[in-house]
């Protein structure tokens, strides 16, 4: 390991990290120190070491509370990642099978054509279940039994398996629903108990009432990447979009923050997603907590959609749970490695690289414009990440 720099360099910036991040952390304080960035935190695990741990800003669009080592902010659709992992870990114990369908494990879900779905056409995007049939609400989403019962008595919006269709705010009750009639737990208890608790990090589907006075205000962006008003009405998109329309003032209220919403209302920072998703990197133990095993990680990188997302309107490539580099894919990541990623809502990302033994994580409080994989800024991270590391 390079020499590693211990107090911050500026006020700006905060944290350790090898001297070969500094570009990384002078991008860091710019923009912050720009408005650019109002808070943030960067984590990169290497081989099981943090060799960057770096967070600056406010956690507030006042500025009036600073970002630290303990702020945690709602991750988005980073959040997916981690419900992912707790399927995946079901799997490694045989008590679920990515082959079968939803039905083996959710008899209920068979209803209107979905009887041949399987968990990972759930798991991949691929399910023709990418939202709820309106008339439904954010509220709704917060109702478990409600969303999850429509969801098994909806037909799907398109023959299952043959196109991906990003399930974008749904995905966590799809999975979550899986896992609770597999292992008796909620997604959050589970993810609490199996995932968080024994690796030590701290991330929670949702955020616990003693932690709201840590929790970053989210900021929204000024301008969606989809102009609503433009799409297709009766299209995957439009009933996706709109079923429910998100909204992201929500993640600042107290009912968004209790739900379990596996796709969207993850709590944490760079460092506990790092410490999370290193699980993939790193072989499956981490810290000699063992969650996966070779065999489900190489299940991840399985193929499953590579084409337009009929959602995102963008070329995409998901294996089973995590999408999957090709060339015209952003952010700036290796092709032809084996690398698991995915981004948040404004920018968010956790990239996890097991052929280097690499996990990076970005979050952030203030939301990006027109963001659909990551952002700009997100990929000027990433981008100076790998250069540091080559």
């Amino acid at each position: 390991m390079t020499d590693t720099v211990g107090p911050a360099v500026t006020d700006t910036v905060h944290g350790t990290a090898d001297a070969r991040f500094d570009k990384v952390r002078s991008m860091l304080a710019d923009n912050i120190d720009s408005g650019v960035e109002v808070g943030a935190s960067i984590a990169v695990d290497l081989h099981g070491e943090m060799v960057a741990d770096l967070w600056g800003g406010h956690a507030d669009a006042d500025r009036t509370k600073p970002w630290t080592s303990e702020t945690i902010v709602n991750m988005w659709s980073c959040t997916k990642t981690v419900s992912a992992l707790a399927a995946l870990m079901l799997v490694d114990r045989g008590e679920l099978d990515v082959y079968e369908p939803v039905a083996t494990y959710w008899p209920e879900f068979a209803a209107n054509g979905k009887e041949a779905i399987e968990v990972r056409h759930i798991m991949s995007h691929t399910s023709g279940v990418s939202g709820w049939d309106t008339p439904f609400s954010i509220e709704d989403m917060y109702d478990w039994e409600k969303s999850t019962s429509q969801l098994a008595a909806q037909a799907p919006w398109w023959e299952p398996g043959t196109a991906s269709g990003y399930h974008s705010q749904n995905m966590g009750h799809l999975i979550g629903e899986v896992v609770r009639r597999v292992s008796g737990m909620t997604l959050k208890e589970f993810v609490r108990t199996e995932i968080a608790e024994p690796l030590g990090a701290d991330i929670q589907i949702g955020a616990l009432p003693q932690d709201d006075h840590r929790v970053a205000e989210v900021i929204p962006f000024k301008t969606r990447a989809f102009d609503l008003n433009s799409i297709e009405p009766g299209s995957v998109l439009y009933k996706t979009m709109f079923g429910p329309q998100g909204d992201p003032n929500v993640a600042n209220t107290l009912d968004w923050r209790r739900a379990d919403l596996g796709a969207v209302n993850g709590h944490g920072n760079a460092k506990s997603l790092a410490r999370v998703l290193s699980v993939i990197s790193l072989g499956g133990t981490v810290g000699g907590v063992r969650l996966l095993g070779p065999d489900t990680i190489d299940l991840i990188f399985k193929e499953q959609a590579n084409g337009v997302d009929l959602v995102l309107g963008v070329p995409l490539r998901w294996g089973i749970g995590y999408s999957l580099p090709k060339p015209e894919t952003v952010p700036p990541i290796p092709d032809g490695e084996r690398i698991a990623f995915w981004a948040g809502w404004g920018g968010s990302m956790i990239i996890a690289h097991p052929d280097r033994g690499l996990t990076i994580s970005y979050m952030m409080n203030k939301m990006a414009d027109n963001s659909i994989v990551g952002s700009d800024i997100a990929h000027r991270y990433v981008a100076a990440i790998y250069e540091a590391l080559a």
